[in-house]
């Protein structure tokens, strides 16, 4: 796996995650009851988007771990799924 490959991998298993990992734990201003005027009742109290960046980098950087040993030692080979075709060489 070439360097540029794996910052491309990162990059996108980072903003992957971090999707998932958003909504985690917040809490909106209409459920802590104090809705600032002008602003949306939905819209967060307290985002915590320094917590979840950090959480989703070393996430991010153990399943690029994961796929990177996949990837370098052959754990898995197109033949094991079962709906591609089988190649032969």
């Amino acid at each position: 796996m070439s360097v540029a490959f794996a910052i491309a991998l990162y990059f996108v298993i980072w903003w992957t995650l971090l999707f998932a990992v958003l909504p985690i734990g917040v809490r909106s201003q209409l459920e802590d009851g104090a809705v600032a005027p002008g602003t949306e009742a939905a819209a967060p109290v307290r985002p915590m988007m320094l917590k979840k960046a950090l959480i989703t980098s070393l996430v991010a950087a153990i399943a690029l771990a994961v796929v990177y040993a996949v990837l370098e030692w052959k754990l898995v080979s197109l033949d094991a799924i079962p709906f591609l075709p089988k190649f032969t060489s």
